[in-house]
């Protein structure tokens, strides 16, 4: 029977009846043993990390998804129980549940290690329908409850379940690189906070409502549930929008989500500095380990809103890592040792004097164990020198395991004594077997994980020596940066003697293994190693082991000349659908070098010609262009580019333009939006070998599109038939440097294909672009000296996509935009964006102050970092 005595608003503890109800002593034994071979995993697959890169990744889905994962299931059930006065739920099925998410877990670590993508999805299902069941019963359990002070708390659980299922999906993403690319640094962000701050943070800081003044043996505040609730809204729905605007790529909306996190969590502490009293705690072990824990949380919370508020995405992906130890050790640990301090003796005793006893072994030593843990915990997350984050490493280890070992005494103690005292029924005899059993597998699996990863610089030497002298030499340098590895492609003759020097150049740490040879040790930023293959004789592929990096892209192709059964998937090096390509299997590589044959489009526009008649001739024809670094695409061109020629002229001027249709076997037209006139006749399409003059008077000033009238439009225009006509306004001002830049998204594949057209009807372009080829002013920028002025035309070309021009670290005196000036230099205002729908068109004008590299982008940022950046280099 529930009394007042038990409920934690009054100063008790959980009540231990409720415990022992339906054999769920004999569950709770279970799973804590579950808990502390996950955590044994975790402290093997950590100590394999210097030979073996993905152990890490695997230490901390073994300790989150493992043994965090496995207590939050259990307890927070548990709580519920407790705080909505519910039944119990049926102990067969609670056991299911928890063998899914176990298993689940199993296999997706089990897909990711062995790089098998369909046991990952299985596990990610498996675990997904798993925490699913036990968000309906935690549903459910609300309805007919009896209810209490604390009902509100259960809610912390149910929402940090939907966490869980969210971060599944994203990590299944993650591991399968099934968004591409370019989505990579947005949704492993939103992978980590939604698992970090949802799953786990959610739980911990509804459980502390209750357990803190238990804990202290206090009563609760009377505000508690109010401002439980208000903590709920604030830091769910600041976890909610900080995932979408990581999702998506968007920092403002990702750092005000952290910010309302970070409000709720502020909240939720000060309630709990004010439930301080004098008075000894129940348990001073558990007591100041949740408050250290607390403490973390709010500085790693911090941390990271001053990181995603200062630093773009990519950066912040990789310096998320220092806060790893802060909330995984400091919060996550910390927090489970000091409730599993508190709670194990309620749950194991039976009675007072065993659970006094009990605790008195979890307590033994605690003050030197609190010291040694936290202290390693700021040495893990402080800038310092390797050798001391190794000293962090053994004083967190050396608590950790300290106090797996008293807990593994107890453990011990109580499975002796349920055995004896329940044996007869023969009711828990089962789940205790199958905890045993399958924590033994799972240690066996965790020996062969840990000893697995020997040093793999012994194998490159090893295939070095076996080869040398064997064939031609050759070194390749490769570089690992920006999830790519570069080159992407590699191509010897057979019997080549090739070595690789790889170079990690990124922030974050990278690898290479070589199919069927060598790997590299993970290479922190600035660190090479040289591989030696020795003589090949047949194609292979070389990756990035770490998870899901070689889903994201980084995959390298070594292409022996005149060999027909290259490995993996060489679509990416050989061509596919029409256009021949250097692209990774993760997307396009835009950081690659373009080829030497190579060269930029001018985007430097001249002065209006002289005279009032301007004749152009235009040839439509396909044209063969190298629209991204290493890939030629063909093209439907107006003048053999796309986009066509820059014209331009004056107000009153007379456009004469004579189109030419030399594309055998297609019709072609022309739709010139700075005429007026009657569409019927001078759009009309025209078929090879055709001819038609096509003549307007520019009347009005502004910067106008053309672009091909014939339908479908989307795809004519889709494959490069537009351009851009320059029409001065009166009185224009001359400047130091005029440019036209004109805006467009990139289809790759054979043109007017079945997957080439459902790109362009999806909105999903391969890359989008400045002047029709992706990052070319990155590699070949524009030119000027300090203080010079320029004016940039922009038009937004499409087909389907506008664009928002920005310089970075300039701001806009002059902005013309659809024929009118918005902002003139003799105005106080500035201006930051030339935004423009498609087919609009205007001019920004800014003078460079100092000497540097000012970027240009689209400041959406899935065309920015999709190809439509460049730089203005200016010089002294």
């Amino acid at each position: 029977m529930y009394t007042k005595n038990d409920d934690p608003a009054a100063g008790g503890g959980p009540p231990p009846s409720r415990f022992k109800a339906s054999g769920l002593r004999s569950r709770h034994l279970t799973a804590h043993a579950l808990v502390a071979v996950w955590v044994v995993l975790a402290l093997l697959a950590a100590s394999a990390q210097q030979t073996l890169p993905v152990a890490r990744w695997l230490a901390i889905h073994l300790f989150l998804l493992g043994a965090a994962t496995t207590a939050i299931v259990v307890w927070s059930e548990h709580f519920a129980v407790a705080m909505l006065h519910a039944k119990l739920p049926d102990r067969r099925w609670s056991n299911a549940r928890l063998a899914g998410v176990n298993i689940g877990t199993v296999g997706v670590l089990g897909g990711v290690w062995t790089d098998l993508p369909v046991l990952t999805g299985a596990g990610c299902v498996l675990l997904i329908t798993a925490i699913t069941v036990h968000l309906v019963v935690l549903i459910r359990m609300g309805r007919g409850a009896l209810g209490g002070r604390l009902a509100p708390i259960a809610d912390y659980y149910r929402a940090a379940a939907v966490a869980l299922v969210l971060g599944a999906v994203l990590g299944w993403q993650l591991a399968t690189g099934k968004a591409g690319p370019q989505y990579y640094s947005g949704l492993k962000l939103a992978h980590v906070h939604v698992t970090l701050l949802g799953w786990i943070g959610l739980p911990v800081l509804g459980t502390l409502f209750m357990l803190w003044p238990t804990v202290l043996g206090v009563r609760m505040a009377e505000r508690t549930t109010r401002l439980a609730r208000w903590v709920l809204v604030l830091t769910g729905g600041g976890l909610l929008t900080a995932v979408a605007g990581l999702s998506a790529g968007g920092r403002p909306a990702a750092v005000l989500g952290v910010a309302l996190y970070a409000a709720g969590t502020a909240v939720a502490a000060q309630l709990f500095a004010r439930t301080l009293r004098r008075r000894p705690a129940i348990s001073a072990a558990a007591a100041w380990m949740l408050a250290a824990a607390m403490g973390w949380l709010l500085v790693g919370v911090t941390v990271d809103l001053v990181l995603l508020a200062a630093r773009p995405l990519a950066e912040v992906r990789d310096d998320i890592g220092s806060l790893a130890p802060v909330l995984l050790v400091g919060l996550v640990a910390q927090v489970l040792i000091g409730a599993l301090t508190y709670l194990l003796p309620i749950v194991l005793a039976s009675g007072p004097k065993e659970r006094a006893a009990l605790r008195a072994v979890l307590e033994r030593g605690w003050t030197p164990r609190l010291a040694a843990l936290n202290l390693g915990v700021a040495l893990l997350a402080l800038p310092l020198p390797g050798s001391v984050g190794s000293a962090g490493t053994l004083l967190v280890a050396a608590a950790g395991a300290a106090f797996l070992a008293l807990v593994t005494r107890v453990l011990v103690h109580s499975a002796k004594g349920l055995l004896q005292s329940e044996d007869r029924t023969g009711a828990p005899r089962r789940p205790v077997l199958w905890g045993t059993a399958a924590g033994a597998v799972v240690t066996v699996l965790a020996v062969l994980v840990a000893n697995s990863g020997g040093d793999t610089s012994n194998q490159a030497s090893g295939a070095g020596t076996a080869g040398a002298g064997a064939g031609t030499p050759r070194t390749v340098a490769v570089t690992l940066a920006d999830m790519r590895i570069r080159p992407a492609r590699i191509e010897v003759a057979t019997g080549t003697t090739l070595r690789l020097k790889v170079t990690n150049t990124d922030t974050q740490r990278h690898d290479l293994k070589v199919e069927d040879g060598p790997a590299t040790p993970l290479l922190a930023k600035g660190h090479t190693r040289t591989l030696d293959l020795g003589p090949v004789t047949g194609s292979r592929e070389a990756w990035c082991t770490l998870p899901g990096h070689k889903a994201a892209g980084m995959t390298m192709d070594i292409v022996v000349t005149g060999d027909t059964s290259t490995s993996g998937d060489t679509s990416h090096a050989s061509g596919h659908d029409g256009h021949s390509t250097t692209t990774t299997a993760g997307g396009l590589d835009l950081s690659a070098d373009f080829s030497t044959a190579w060269k930029p489009r001018q985007a430097d526009l001249a002065p209006a010609p002289g005279g009032t008649v301007h004749k152009v001739e235009l040839h439509a024809a396909h044209t063969t262009v190298e629209v991204t670094p290493g890939v030629k695409q063909q093209m439907w061109t107006f003048g053999g580019s796309a986009p066509g020629p820059t014209l331009r002229g004056k107000v009153g001027d007379v456009f004469e333009i004579t189109l030419v249709n030399d594309d055998e076997g297609m019709g072609h037209g022309i739709d010139f939006h700075a005429g007026s006139l009657a569409p019927d006749k001078p759009m009309r399409t025209i078929q090879s070998g055709e001819r038609l003059v096509y003549r307007f008077r520019a009347e009005k000033a502004g910067a106008w599109l053309y672009h091909c009238s014939t339908a479908p439009m989307l795809q004519h225009m889709g494959n490069g038939m537009y351009g851009a006509v320059v029409i001065d306004s009166p009185g224009l001002k001359k400047v130091d440097h005029e440019y036209v830049l004109v805006s467009s998204a990139l289809y790759l594949g054979t043109p007017g294909s079945t997957a080439q057209v459902a790109k362009m009807t999806n909105g999903t372009p391969d890359a989008w672009a400045f002047n029709g080829i992706a990052n070319q002013y990155a590699k070949r920028p524009l030119k000027m000296k300090a203080g010079e002025r320029a004016r940039f035309w922009v038009i937004a070309a499409g087909p389907s996509d506008g664009t928002a021009f920005h310089i970075v670290g300039t701001v806009f005196d002059t902005v013309y935009k659809e024929g009118a000036y918005l902002l003139k230099p003799d105005q106080p205002g500035g201006s930051q964006v030339l935004d423009l729908a498609t087919a609009q068109g205007g001019f920004v004008e800014t003078t460079f102050p100092e000497a540097g590299h000012y970027s240009f982008v689209d400041h959406d940022m899935r065309h920015a970092q999709a190809g439509a950046h460049g730089t203005v280099e200016v010089s002294d």
